[in-house]
């Protein structure tokens, strides 16, 4: 995939600003319905909340520490690596719900959860249109990230925030779905 810098950022910062104001209209409802799951094993609206931020505790901190340590400056076009690539378009959403194992430290179903999460959610989201703004400044293809799974790994940048973004942006439709289907 190849896409002007820019526009790139331009693009995920509106699916940020939209996972944001999901966030911010589900503070209206109430605990109760927002810890009701469709079955036993699926997640709740907060527990899809809860699994988000604790990728965000990895990964803000990691791009925020990348962008401040780079010494490259922006490249007008933005091309995506293999397996970059293959990680964000995975975490898109689609018509058939893909389902993936999760690993259990972000697994967190059956936890005590309230509307804190949303809030820590929003905080986050905020951080994240920092993080990309500040990421105009710099070469989305040389400025490299570890990722969660290991540390042997590195993602350009590009497509660090791709996969995150788009993570988020599933699991918020997830959350939604939840509470449409209750």
């Amino acid at each position: 995939m190849k896409i002007s810098s820019y526009q790139l950022i331009v693009d995920l910062k509106n699916i940020t600003q939209e996972n944001l104001q999901s966030a911010e209209n589900l503070l209206q409802k109430s605990d109760h319905e927002l810890n009701c799951r469709m079955s036993q094993e699926s997640w709740s609206t907060l527990e899809c909340f809860e699994h988000l931020n604790r990728y965000g505790n990895f990964y803000i901190p990691e791009i925020n520490q990348r962008i401040l340590s780079s010494q490259t400056s922006s490249k007008q076009i933005f091309t995506s690596g293999i397996l970059g690539n293959y990680f964000a378009k995975s975490m898109l959403p689609n018509e058939k719900v893909n389902k993936m194992k999760t690993f259990n430290s972000m697994n967190p179903i059956h936890s005590q959860l309230n509307k804190n999460v949303i809030i820590e959610f929003i905080k986050q989201q905020e951080q994240m249109l920092e993080l990309l703004e500040n990421a105009k400044n710099i070469d989305l293809n040389k400025t490299k990230t570890a990722i969660s799974i290991s540390s042997l790994i590195k993602l350009k940048l590009g497509d660090t925030f791709r996969f995150v973004i788009y993570h988020n942006l599933r699991h918020v439709q997830q959350a939604k779905r939840v509470l449409t289907n209750l």
